[in-house]
């Protein structure tokens, strides 16, 4: 298997605002590009793009190629769990929703320390593992949100799971939340293979401040920003694949083509993106990923990921001097369609689910502050 995976969940959208509105054509011409250059891997789950990623993948891929000409992971995830009918509920829904007979590789999703008592209570680890010994699923594992310590006691109490999907990039490396190295490093010790979530952090790792811009450029003028850190995941031995939420044809291009015939970084190449990862630590306020969970559910329907990365673009920026900048008008475009930051009700739901333990009400009072002034 080639070490890039498309991961279904950041699709393009025919509305930038109301994300589940699928640009089916071209997603079938992404679709396209990335099976005739010979990569096979395709990710999703029950509630990417606002539920319509399985639907999306089903018409975009399955009813367009052969089933042995690609691989399907989608995954469990524990908020959507009360009783352990809904794990064949939603399973047997999945099976529908994607078209397939079954499924490559199936996740328990997003396991960190508030939502592993529900998979633990509801034996979804023997689930699955039933759901392998009748041909439904190929590959059991899970994907993991949380500490190392808390990973190295899941693989001990879990040494069936067959894989672990983690978030690994250049700029988490080191981060005392995230913990890439050491969940990486735990994976290693217990020989699982690992498979890569947010090689680009959501985008962050593919704009980056000029500072760091230059350092990447001076290593090769041609490449992208996206493209090092791709390959700095993809070179950790170990990684069997790399997902990127490619939402563009020009994504598509870009990441197919330089993982085409992978090149490993060489040890000078990893310092200089530690270096970079220096410089964009220094500088980013809010180290949002855009992944969404907190959306689903929100009573305010704030569009809780697109307010931060605007806020993010304009801390970047010498407010001091410019004093407003085009996020102004368009956090007033998306607010239009959705809440203000003001009007969280600081309920909690969105914290309870971000995979990056974000304060969010805290923050979005820092982003109401910014531009409702």
């Amino acid at each position: 298997m080639k070490k890039l995976g498309f991961g279904l969940m950041r699709l393009p959208s025919l509305d930038r605002v109301k994300s589940p509105n699928v640009d089916m054509e071209q997603l079938k011409k992404m679709v396209d590009l990335f099976i005739s250059r010979g990569f096979t891997y395709f990710d999703t789950a029950w509630m990417y793009c606002g539920f319509a990623s399985e639907p999306a993948a089903k018409e975009a891929l399955v009813s367009r190629y052969p089933r042995d000409s690609f691989t399907l992971a989608t995954k469990l995830h524990a908020g959507f769990l009360k009783t352990e009918d809904d794990r064949d509920r939603i399973f047997f829904s999945q099976l529908e929703k994607t078209g397939v007979e079954y499924f490559d590789y199936y996740l328990l999703h997003g396991i960190e320390a508030g939502m592993l008592p529900t998979y633990e209570k509801l034996d979804c680890f023997n689930w699955l593992l039933e759901k392998k010994a009748a041909g439904l699923v190929k590959h059991a594992g899970f994907s993991f949100h949380d500490k190392a310590d808390l990973l190295d006691e899941i693989l001990t109490k879990h040494p069936e799971m067959e894989f672990v999907q983690l978030q690994i990039n250049y700029l988490d490396w080191e981060s005392e939340w995230v913990e890439s190295r050491k969940c990486y490093e735990v994976c290693v010790k217990h020989n699982k293979p690992v498979f890569v979530m947010e090689p680009v952090k959501g985008g962050t790792l593919a704009n980056l401040p000029a500072e760091a811009e230059a350092l990447v450029k001076a290593m090769d003028p041609q490449a992208s920003a996206s493209s090092w850190a791709v390959r700095f995941a993809a070179s950790l031995p170990g990684v069997e694949v790399v997902l990127s939420g490619m939402t563009t044809l020009e994504q598509m291009e870009d990441n197919s083509a330089y993982m085409q015939d992978f090149k490993p970084l060489t040890e000078d190449e990893r310092q200089t993106l530690f270096k970079v990862a220096e410089i964009i630590n220094s500088q980013i306020a809010i180290p949002c990923t855009g992944c969404a969970y907190c959306v689903e559910g929100c009573p305010m329907n704030i569009a809780i990921p697109q307010v931060f990365s605007m806020y993010n673009e304009d801390m970047r920026e010498n407010l001091a001097e410019k004093g407003w900048t085009i996020n102004f008008t368009n956090y007033e475009l998306v607010t239009a369609k959705g809440g203000k930051a003001s009007e969280c009700i600081a309920c909690g739901q969105c914290e309870a689910v971000c995979p990056q333990h974000l304060p969010i009400i805290e923050n979005l009072k820092q982003v109401a502050a910014h531009y409702e002034r």
